[in-house]
């Protein structure tokens, strides 16, 4: 079992939507039975709540659902658990690498840096902005998201075999 957090501020726009799109994306390619995949957030502004009505809208556009979501809040344990934590942002990587025990900061990284030819770095925060921003969110997390299963595919299939 592979096991993937994807992190951004609040956990309720960024995060849970590269949760729900790699997870439907891993359903897709097969790779469903490998991985493990939550989301999470920085800081606890949100927790328990769902994801941004905004994002949820946005993603039942495109037949993702994000319903069954929750935000929580990063953990100490988060950084044992799981083999890769993505940003969503700068921002949120620096706060990661602060809090990370030495020992893991190899596991940390940014979402984008899997999305090939996107032209971006960084998935921007839409919460103060329009529609058009949660669709930008929902692009680059399945540029991304087809980039980290491409790159962790081969090997959950093969450690799966051994």
């Amino acid at each position: 079992m592979y096991r993937v957090l994807f992190v951004c501020m609040g956990n309720i726009c960024r995060s849970p939507a590269a949760e729900t799109v790699v997870r439907s994306l891993a359903g897709k390619a097969g790779l469903s039975r490998f991985l493990e995949l939550d989301s999470a957030g920085t800081h606890a502004y949100h927790e328990g709540e769902r994801p941004d009505s905004r994002m949820r809208k946005a993603a039942a556009r495109r037949a993702y659902d994000l319903d069954g979501l929750r935000a929580r809040r990063l953990n100490g344990g988060d950084f044992a658990r799981f083999d890769r934590l993505l940003a969503m942002d700068r921002q949120n990587l620096e706060f990661m690498r602060r809090v990370c025990p030495a020992e893991f900061h190899g596991k940390l990284g940014l979402f984008m840096a899997f999305a090939r030819d996107a032209g971006e770095e960084e998935i921007p925060d839409p919460y103060y902005g329009g529609a058009e921003g949660f669709e930008r969110v929902l692009d680059l997390c399945e540029a991304a998201g087809q980039g980290l299963l491409d790159a962790i595919g081969p090997l959950v299939r093969n450690a799966s075999r051994s």
